[in-house]
């Protein structure tokens, strides 16, 4: 089954290059209280896994955006391309349902968001 809480994983993805740019490494205060709402939210199982996933993919995000100086839309897609993937495997496999359909399916529903909030960039440049 597709996962389209996926879709707003993807959007999240944008929505921290967006956050970092506007208040750089405070970006990671915002990772801490999202972590601090899944384990309140949701089972600690599936919380440690998101929170895990999230700060795995969290640091490529991060450190992608940071490092690299090509113009916004090219550090969007490039740090959510190496982000989206990791973070679908690591939550996956930590909660024991990691398959090659599952994964695929998380990842291409991250990008297919990424990609839409990459051409509406792109467009406004």
């Amino acid at each position: 089954m597709w996962p389209p809480l996926s879709l707003a994983v993807g959007f999240i993805f944008i929505a921290r290059d967006l956050a970092q740019r506007q208040v750089g490494h405070w970006v990671w205060l915002g990772m801490i209280i999202g972590c601090i709402l899944s384990w309140l939210m949701a089972d600690p199982f599936i919380a440690i896994a998101s929170a895990t996933a999230f700060i795995v993919s969290e640091a490529i995000d991060w450190a992608v955006y940071t490092w690299t100086k090509k113009p916004l839309r090219q550090r969007i897609l490039l740090s959510s391309a190496m982000a989206a993937p990791i973070d679908s495997v690591v939550f996956l496999l930590m909660i024991g349902y990691l398959s090659t359909v599952g994964a695929a399916m998380m990842i291409a529903s991250k990008m297919i968001a990424v990609a839409v909030i990459w051409k509406f960039i792109e467009r406004e440049e």
